[in-house]
C-alpha cells in the first residue's frame, strides 16, 4: 500500500504540466502550422529520383530528416528546456528527482513531439514518400499479368512514382502500384493517429486522477501562472529600462526619456534596487508544486515571496531549492 501511495502521489506532479488551455490552443496552432508546411512541401520541393537504392533514402530522409528537425527545434523553443537547464546549472541537479526529471522530461518530449508527429502522420496520409521509397521492394509476382523481366525487375519498380519514366506496356500496373502502396502508407498513417490519440486520451485520464488539484483550484493555478509570467515578465522589462537610464545618466549626466519614461521614473524611483544573483537563481529552475501548512506555493516566485514576508532567511536557504 505505501509503495502504492508513493506512485500516485508522484504522478501528482506529472499531471500539473498538461494543464493550461492556451497551451492546446498552442499545440493546435503547431500542428497547423505543421499541415501547411507539409503541403507546401509536397508541392513545391518533394521530388522522387525514381531510381533503385535512390528511392526509400529519399523517401525516408523526406518524412524523417523534417520530422527530426522540428523535434529539436521544439526542444530548443520550450521554456522547460531553459528551466532544465537552469536547475543543473544553478543547483547542479542535486535536488532534481527521478519524479521530477520524468515530468519536465514528459514536458519537453510531449510538446517537441506535436509538430514532428504531424508531419509523419500527413506523410503517411498523402503517401507519396512512402511510395517513393517502396516502390522498388514491390514483388511484381503477386501483380496479375505482370511480364517478366529478369534482373531488371528492381530498376523497372523504382520508375513508377514516376508516371511519365514508366514504359508504356506497363502503364496498366502503374494505378495498381500506386493505390497498393498509398493503401498500406494511409493504413500506418491512420493506425499511428489512432495510437496517439489512445496515449492522449490516457494521459487525460490519468491527469484527472492524479492532479492533487480540484477542477477549480486547476483553473485558479493555471490563471495564477498565466498572469504572474506577463506581469514578471513586463515588470521586468520596466525595471530593466530604469536601471539602464540611471547607468546613462551617471555617464552622461542626463538621459533622454519620453514622457512614459520619465513617469516610470518618477513612480519607481524608491523601487529601483539592483535584484541580487541569489534572488533570480531562487526564482529561476525547475519547480513543481508544494504546500506548507496547507497553503499551496504555486510557484518559485510564490515560494520566494513567502518566505520573503515572513523574512525568514534561515529556512528560506534551506527551502528555496526544493522541488517539492
Amino acid at each position: 500500500m505505501a509503495a502504492v501511495a508513493l506512485v500516485t502521489e508522484n504522478f501528482k506532479f506529472v499531471s500539473l504540466f498538461f494543464k493550461s488551455k492556451d497551451v492546446m490552443i498552442f499545440n493546435g496552432l503547431i500542428a497547423l502550422g505543421t499541415v501547411a508546411s507539409q503541403t507546401a512541401y509536397n508541392v513545391f520541393a518533394f521530388n522522387c529520383p525514381c531510381s533503385p537504392e535512390r528511392n526509400y533514402r529519399y523517401g525516408l530522409v523526406a518524412i524523417g530528416v523534417p520530422a527530426l528537425a522540428f523535434f529539436l527545434l521544439g526542444v530548443i523553443m520550450n521554456r522547460s528546456t531553459r528551466d532544465l537547464l537552469s536547475e543543473c546549472r544553478i543547483r547542479r541537479c542535486r535536488k532534481l528527482a527521478m519524479v521530477a526529471m520524468f515530468a519536465v522530461t514528459g514536458n519537453i518530449v510531449g510538446r517537441a513531439a506535436i509538430a514532428p508527429v504531424t508531419w509523419v502522420v500527413i506523410s503517411l496520409l498523402q503517401g507519396e514518400a512512402y511510395l517513393c521509397a517502396l516502390s522498388e521492394f514491390v514483388d511484381p509476382d503477386t501483380l496479375e499479368g505482370f511480364p517478366s523481366q529478369g534482373r531488371n525487375v528492381v530498376q523497372l519498380m523504382a520508375k513508377f512514382p514516376c508516371k511519365e519514366t514508366v514504359p508504356s506496356e506497363l502503364l496498366a500496373f502503374w494505378e495498381e502500384i500506386e493505390r497498393r502502396l498509398k493503401y498500406e502508407s494511409q493504413l500506418t498513417g491512420w493506425l499511428l493517429v489512432a495510437g496517439l490519440v489512445l496515449g492522449v486520451f490516457l494521459m487525460l485520464c490519468l491527469k484527472h486522477c492524479c492532479s492533487p488539484f480540484g477542477y477549480q483550484q486547476e483553473e485558479y493555478w493555471s490563471s495564477f501562472h498565466a498572469s504572474e509570467r506577463d506581469l514578471f515578465q513586463r515588470t521586468a522589462a520596466v525595471h530593466a529600462s530604469l536601471h539602464a537610464a540611471e547607468n546613462v545618466k551617471s555617464f552622461f549626466g542626463f538621459v533622454a526619456l519620453d514622457i512614459e519614461g520619465k513617469e516610470q521614473v518618477e513612480e519607481h524611483a524608491r523601487a529601483m534596487v539592483p535584484v541580487p544573483s541569489t534572488d533570480w537563481n531562487r526564482v529561476t529552475g525547475v519547480y513543481l508544486y508544494r504546500e506548507t501548512g496547507g497553503e499551496p506555493l504555486y510557484s518559485r516566485l510564490h515560494k520566494w515571496a513567502r518566505y520573503h514576508v515572513d523574512n525568514n532567511i534561515e529556512v528560506m536557504e534551506k527551502e528555496m531549492d526544493m522541488l517539492s
